[in-house]
């Protein structure tokens, strides 16, 4: 009996000494080194042929920078001629850029900041200072500085950059060089074309040129009485503080623009056209600011510059106006308006069209995104251009002599219907052109002179094809097919799209999901949930291909199955599914989330459905830390940064676009307590990391307080990191990305990370 005890501990102390040695307890260094080299850093340049960006310098040419086996190079393409060669000589221009600047340049490594190409000259910029050097002689010279050409807004012509002086406009000459001040009484907090929402700030001012280059279009942008927002510097001695105007839902008072005219070569006493009408409040529907992709929003110039249409917003984002008003007089008259029961976008797809004195206008009136026809001089519909179950996603160009319109659109063709594609229909009604006909996801650039267009198209899986096409959409020049041999031997392997049932079990929802290039079916892996909530976009972004989806694969490559989700309560679909929880932030698309990810480990066996971990950043910060606390039972881990944890606490257009105006009840709630995260403090279960930079002038820090504060009173243990001096985006940073990691090692996967490895040592990352 004695000898078959001993037996039988033996040979269980020798069975756990062999799961020991099959399961180990900790990752190495060489896995995170593994992960490591999945990001983009290290990705990006395994990709040749898969980028073209092309800029057009004149009717039919155009260039774009490409990658290939010994560098960058640029290379020039000619339609019409069938032609595509190296714009220059690259080791002469290396050289004649290395006589001039501090800087040795090799031939296929010449700097692209600031790069503008022509037919006579190229021009860099290396260390904020600009070089010409021309194409026939190979000699540089100097040129106007990056920096200043970056501050401005270029003239149509390219003659004038304005820019913004001590509150006041100015425009430069860029030949001479010479000075025009265009204003006189601007002052703080009341300064001419400012650039500040309060989330986002730029010395670049917020205009729009009239056609002919001499008047602009701005404001004077009212923040007096707009409370303020204050930030410390982290320093030895005397803090340093930041104070600047950054209104909230709870103010009465917000940003407010006084729109003018601006004659630039009027008399100073005769310059400046205000507009008749009161000030509009500083909203726009492209964006949650007046300046969106660089320009002022929702202003269109007649082609003669004399009459300006421009759209005035509600504060809450219900109503539009569509207005004219005349540049020399400032009069203003109504056209028509829109009017949502949530909240209405136009992502910037109307025009003016000045020969026939119409509006084209984007409404989703009939739940889908659509153009509608308006005569401008009686306000009335003529007729509705496009319908459908489908999504005009972006005007490109509306050829008035034609009357015809090209636009991305996405729904309409069979497949993902986040795909966009290229399309051409007739002002006046007809069928709808498809002109990008592989199924994929389409990028398009238009040559000047309408003859032809540059279709790049991949799939998250499917790397990028670039071909020069006619108008009918005819391929008649092959430019890039991407190779991605190297980018396959370093270890990628493609995410796999996915396609789920929403909360209600009929929706369709998409997304991405990434696992380790080792895995065992046999074995069960943990989720982490990746998740951008929006509203204004969703957690996958573009559906075209990239060498790393942030750090997911990364993540994945460390023993995680990483699942995206785009969620309903975000665009591209129809209205009523963007506006799924209009009012209820606190929803943040998690229903979804989690119904996919129930669904997606019904299907396989190896997805751990019991230990589900959750990040995100900015709204993905707020929407992981509202994971965690609203479903403590079904996420175990969360890493949250930078939330917008209590839209109270944050900047104005946000919230009240998305949740409506702020309304206190007679209990003392408020319509916004169902997104404020710290009212769910007690609910916490799990693990919990959040993360905040000290210096987000974006999301202040006092939305992370909000929550740290109630789980102190709440008594629950949590980790929190406080990253000095930081801004907004910091989540890429190699130390936050670590930190990240080593949390969901150690709580999601149960093993110890590597003891202080440090991202980047080898090759340092871009944040």
């Amino acid at each position: 009996m004695r000898l078959f005890v001993a037996l039988f501990y033996t040979a269980l102390a020798s069975t756990f000494q062999i799961a020991a040695q099959e399961s180990p307890v900790a990752l190495t260094a060489e896995d995170y080194s593994r992960a490591e080299r999945l990001l983009t850093a290290s990705t990006s340049s395994l990709v040749l042929g898969g980028s073209v960006r092309p800029t057009w310098i004149d009717e039919g040419r155009f260039w774009y920078v490409n990658r290939f086996e010994q560098g960058l190079e640029i290379v020039i393409v000619d339609p019409a001629a069938r032609k595509r060669a190296r714009a220059f000589d690259h080791a002469r221009m290396a050289g004649a850029l290395n006589m001039v600047s501090d800087t040795t340049f090799t031939a296929f490594g010449l700097p692209l900041r600031g790069l503008e190409f022509n037919a006579e000259s190229v021009e860099f910029s290396v260390g904020g200072m600009g070089y010409s050097c021309g194409l026939e002689s190979y000699l540089c010279i100097e040129s106007v500085p990056y920096e200043v050409m970056r501050s401005g807004v270029i003239s149509p012509d390219g003659s004038l950059t304005a820019f913004i002086r001590d509150y006041n406009l100015w425009v430069r000459d860029l030949i001479t060089g010479q000075e025009t001040q265009l204003t006189e009484d601007g002052i703080q907090d009341f300064g001419y074309g400012t650039n500040n929402a309060g989330w986002v700030r730029s010395d670049r001012p917020v205009l729009r040129w009239s056609p002919d280059s001499r008047k602009v279009a701005t404001f004077q942008h009212d923040g007096r009485g707009v409370g303020m927002m204050y930030l410390v510097r982290t320093e030895v001695g005397h803090p340093e503080m930041d104070a600047w105007r950054y209104p909230l839902p709870e103010d009465s008072v917000i940003f407010r623009i006084h729109r003018v005219v601006i004659d630039v070569e009027a008399p100073a006493d005769r310059r400046i056209v205000r507009f008749q009408m009161p000030p509009d409040q500083h909203r726009s529907t492209v964006c949650d600011h007046v300046s969106c992709g660089g320009t002022f929003a929702d202003v269109e110039w007649s082609s003669d510059g004399s009459q300006i249409v421009f759209v005035s917003s509600s504060r809450d984002h219900k109503r539009a106006v569509v207005r004219m008003a005349d540049a020399t007089t400032g009069e203003v008259r109504d056209l028509f308006e829109e009017v949502e029961d949530t909240f209405f976008e136009s992502g910037g797809n109307w025009r003016y069209l000045s020969q026939s004195n119409e509006v084209l206008w984007f409404s989703q009136r009939e739940n889908w995104g659509h153009l509608y026809l308006y005569d401008a001089g009686t306000g009335n519909l003529n007729h509705q251009v496009v319908s459908g179950d489908w999504n005009v996603d972006q005007i490109l160009e509306v050829d008035e002599e034609d009357r015809t319109v090209l636009f991305m659109g996405n729904g309409r063709e069979p497949g993902d219907p986040y795909f966009r594609y290229f399309y051409r229909v007739d002002l006046d009604g007809g069928d709808v052109r498809l002109l990008t006909p592989d199924s994929a996801n389409h990028t398009v650039s238009i040559s000047p002179d309408g003859q032809y267009f540059v279709d790049s198209y991949s799939t998250p899986t499917i790397p990028p094809t670039t071909v020069v096409r006619d108008m009918q959409g005819r391929v008649i020049q092959l430019l890039e097919q991407a190779d991605i041999s190297r980018l396959r031997a370093a270890g990628w392997q493609p995410p796999v799209p996915f396609q789920v049932k929403s909360r209600d079990g009929e929706t369709d929802l998409y997304g991405l999901m990434f696992r380790p290039h080792n895995l065992d079916p046999d074995k069960k892996y943990p989720v982490i949930n990746y998740l951008y909530p929006g509203p204004q976009s969703g957690s996958v972004g573009s559906r075209s291909f990239r060498s790393a989806h942030r750090d997911l694969q990364s993540l994945a490559e460390l023993g995680f199955v990483v699942i995206e989700l785009d969620a309903m309560g975000t665009p591209m679909r129809s209205k009523s599914f963007h506006e799924a929880y209009y009012g209820n932030m606190g929803d943040n698309g998690l229903p979804d989330q989690i119904a996919g990810i129930r669904q997606l480990g019904a299907r396989h066996t190896w997805i751990d459905v019991d230990r589900v971990g959750i990040y995100g950043h900015s709204g993905g910060g707020f929407a992981s830390t509202d994971g965690i606390l609203r479903y403590p039972d079904f996420y175990k881990v969360a890493v949250s940064q930078a939330g917008n944890h209590d839209n109270r606490n944050y900047e104005d257009d946000w919230g009240e676009k998305w949740q409506g105006l702020l309304e206190e009840y007679p209990d003392g709630t408020t319509n916004y307590d169902n997104q404020a995260n710290q009212l769910l403090a007690k609910n916490l279960k799990g693990k919990l990391l959040i993360a905040h930079g000290t210096l987000d002038s974006n999301v202040p820090p006092s939305n992370t307080m909000l929550v740290v504060d109630a789980l102190i009173a709440a008594n629950k243990d949590f980790d929190l990191l406080l990253l000095p001096n930081r801004g907004h985006g910091f989540g890429n940073e190699p130390y936050m990305m670590r930190r990240r990691w080593d949390y969901f090692v150690t709580h999601l996967l149960g093993l110890d990370p590597p003891e202080g490895y440090e991202i980047g040592r080898s090759s340092p990352l871009v944040p």
